[in-house]
């Protein structure tokens, strides 16, 4: 089958008709970007995608990395991938043109980014996390370190990762025990163990530089005591190349269900007492530098999830258009031939089910970064509301893409039918790189307790507040007949999400957060599919009027896709609203004993 990229005629409509990006070209940082500068930015992107990434995301998944004498060896496509990626110029994409970057928009970055997620995630994620622990170091690190490493890896000479998870601890970061003793140079030595880490070796680069958490003997316990370091493969010489190997040794790699090109290494720092580390920032705040890149992360692993969603629902579209079996069940004249499976009700019910889900769950992205941009470049207000919106819903744009663009896998393995789970068809692995998406940088579980046990509650609940606000913006500016149905129920749900935001805060005031949070799936299925609710409002908004003839298909797509959702997925979570209000205990009352 030919490859699946982001069709250029959706992203134009995301980026220009729904969420306006031409308006951010009025703004200084982007005032030397236009329309055309970005469809430059995107014609680069999409031919090194399909030339560059795509010849190589089956043999990378195939012929995974491998653990050989001590360290790893990789297949030479993924270092060419690299090495023209950075050479385009796109790890450095929103970078400042004084940094030698291009200052696109953060959104005109993450579609370009898209391009290459969507056709080879395993390879991309290199360079994804390398430009986000580079973002860690430019916002926290010393003159010095900034100095010493930035520059390198945003030139792709270094490449980055973070270094969180220890075998005991998983996602509870408050037990780490790596610790960094302080020496008389103003550096430390680490010693411990960390696993999951992606990205921890490889072959692509001179050096790489681990961000890695560590708490200082005698600081506070748990999350407060944790601090931020730079730990480095190698140590640099005092002209800042890689010198001696630092005591960092890959003690193995995690063979992954999906995502196998990009390497899972367990690594150990100290084995020699040898493991010099650099410290970020002051003391104790560790966790705090490190959100950043984790609340980046976690956007950009809803984004390649929503991509991967996309990516097999356009699979199996081309499948079911080509496939013949069957006829009409009000047809069955057996001399007549068979039909294209898309002619079936039921396939057709895959097929938009997916449609409504991964395009839900691109524009939930795209709308994510489109903040970054506001907290960035816009006015004071503006950027505060932003980056306290933003905030809020991280935990939604990371997990709702996740669950959502994995169901839609799912279901186009069931329209390629016994082809589907076979490694013959690419749905197969489609559907395994994107199983590990809902466990990335937090399970839902977690971000479930993230989002009802303090998202909602910061600033007095103003995020909630401006969420509300924002979607009862879109439903009052809703005009067309064909859309008003949609405005209407998603205002109907505004109201039942504020009930079951009460009802938790009382059972929290009651019962304690042990009770309260029991639910905490239930309240971020509620939020998360309200939010993709109302992407499809705004998408249908849009959609409505465009008024070319070739945009006509497109236009009644988009409204379909709507329709169904509103009509068949958001009554879904009226179930949860009314669960958290009863206060449901089915959980609780499960006594650990009687499974």
């Amino acid at each position: 089958m030919s490859d699946v990229i982001l069709d250029r005629r959706d992203l134009r409509f995301q980026l220009f008709e729904v969420l306006d990006t031409d308006t951010l070209f009025e703004r200084e940082r982007f005032a030397e970007h236009s329309r055309d500068t970005i469809e430059a930015a995107l014609d680069t992107a999409e031919k090194l995608a399909r030339e560059k990434f795509a010849d190589h995301n089956s043999l990378a998944d195939k012929e995974e990395p491998q653990f050989v004498d001590g360290k790893v060896v990789m297949r030479p496509e993924v270092k060419a991938a690299f090495d023209a990626y950075i050479d385009a110029g796109f790890l450095s994409s929103r970078a400042s043109f004084e940094e030698g970057g291009m200052q696109l928009p953060d959104i005109a970055a993450a579609a370009c980014k898209g391009m290459f997620t969507c056709v080879n995630p395993s390879s991309t994620a290199y360079a994804f996390l390398t430009a986000a622990a580079a973002n860690v170091i430019r916002n926290f690190a010393s003159d010095e370190l900034k100095a010493r490493y930035l520059e390198p890896m945003m030139q792709g000479r270094f490449t980055g990762t973070m270094a969180l998870t220890e075998p005991h601890a998983g996602s509870s970061l408050a037990d780490i025990r790596t610790r960094a003793v302080p020496q008389d140079d103003g550096s430390y030595r680490l010693k411990g163990n960390k696993i999951f880490i992606s990205g921890g070796e490889n072959e692509l680069a001179d050096n790489i530089v681990h961000l890695v958490l560590a708490k200082i003997p005698g600081g506070p316990e748990g999350v407060k005591g944790i601090s931020l370091f730079v730990v480095p493969k190698y140590r640099l010489d005092e002209q800042g190349n890689p010198g001696p190997r630092n005591d960092v040794i890959l003690a193995g790699l995690i063979h992954k269900l999906g995502y196998r090109g990009t390497t899972s290494t367990a690594l150990t720092f100290g084995d020699n007492d040898d493991c010099h580390g650099y410290l970020v920032g002051e003391a104790h705040q560790g966790l705090r530098y490190m959100f950043q890149m984790m609340n980046e992360a976690r956007v950009g692993v809803g984004f390649g999830a929503a991509l991967l969603g996309y990516r097999g629902y356009r699979y199996a579209l081309d499948y079911a258009r080509d496939r013949l079996q069957g006829r009409h069940p009000d047809a069955a004249d057996f001399s007549k031939p068979m039909v294209p499976i898309i002619e079936h009700a039921d396939v057709r019910r895959l097929l938009l089910t997916q449609k409504a889900y991964a395009e839900a769950a691109l524009a939930m992205s795209f709308y994510g970064y489109r903040l970054v941009d506001e907290i960035e470049s816009g006015e004071a207000q503006s950027s505060r509301d932003a980056e306290l919106l933003l905030d809020l819903l991280t935990p939604v744009l990371k997990t709702w893409p996740s669950e959502y663009g994995l169901k839609a896998n799912d279901m186009a393995i069931q329209v390629f039918g016994g082809a589907g789970y076979t490694r013959e068809y690419p749905v197969e692995q489609v559907w395994r790189d994107n199983r590990l998406n809902p466990i990335h940088e937090g399970t839902t579980g977690v971000h479930g307790l993230d989002l009802l046990g303090r998202k909602v509650w910061q600033a007095n609940g103003k995020g909630m507040q401006l969420l509300a606000g924002k979607i009862m913006a879109d439903v009052e500016a809703t005009s067309d007949v064909r859309c008003k149905p949609f405005a209407t129920a998603l205002q109907a749900m505004l109201p039942k999400i504020q009930a079951a935001t009460e009802a938790s805060g009382k059972l929290m005031a009651d019962k304690g957060p042990r009770v309260a949070l029991s639910n905490g799936n239930a309240y971020l299925q509620l939020v998360g599919h309200t939010v993709a609710a109302w992407m499809w409002l705004r998408q249908a908004n849009a959609a409505v009027k465009l008024d070319r003839p070739e945009d006509e298909d497109f236009a009644n797509g988009k409204l379909m896709a709507a329709t169904y959702f509103f009509r068949w997925e958001l009554p879904r979570v009226e179930l949860d609203a009314q669960r958290l209000v009863d206060a449901d205990s089915t959980f609780m009352d499960m006594d650990s004993r009687w499974f």
